[in-house]
């Protein structure tokens, strides 16, 4: 599955940001006060790494929703669904000239 846009940082820099978080939180006053002070030494908005750490605890079934294994999963059976009835609907209109 391709994102529509591109990631300006690799894996390794997001799963070590994320690290950081989650080890360092008890430093700071709140959850959100470690995020800004890392967010800031990567060069990221802490908007962005609070998504990572959501999605990476998510993945963990430390919070509730959507794995990103069960989105993909989600997505190919979407794209198949849609090719499947792109297909139908394109033999539809191909029957219908023919008569």
């Amino acid at each position: 599955m391709t994102n529509k846009t591109t990631n300006k940082y690799s894996p390794e820099v997001r799963e070590r940001s994320v690290r950081m978080v989650l080890d360092h939180e008890g430093d700071h006053v709140s959850r959100w006060a470690a995020i800004v002070s890392i967010a800031g030494k990567i060069g990221c908005a802490p908007q962005t790494l609070n998504e990572w750490v959501k999605k990476v605890e998510v993945d963990s079934c430390k919070r509730g929703g959507i794995s990103t294994d069960m989105a993909e999963k989600m997505k190919a059976t979407e794209d198949v669904a849609a090719q499947t009835l792109l297909i139908k609907e394109f033999n539809l209109r191909h029957v219908c000239r023919r008569k």
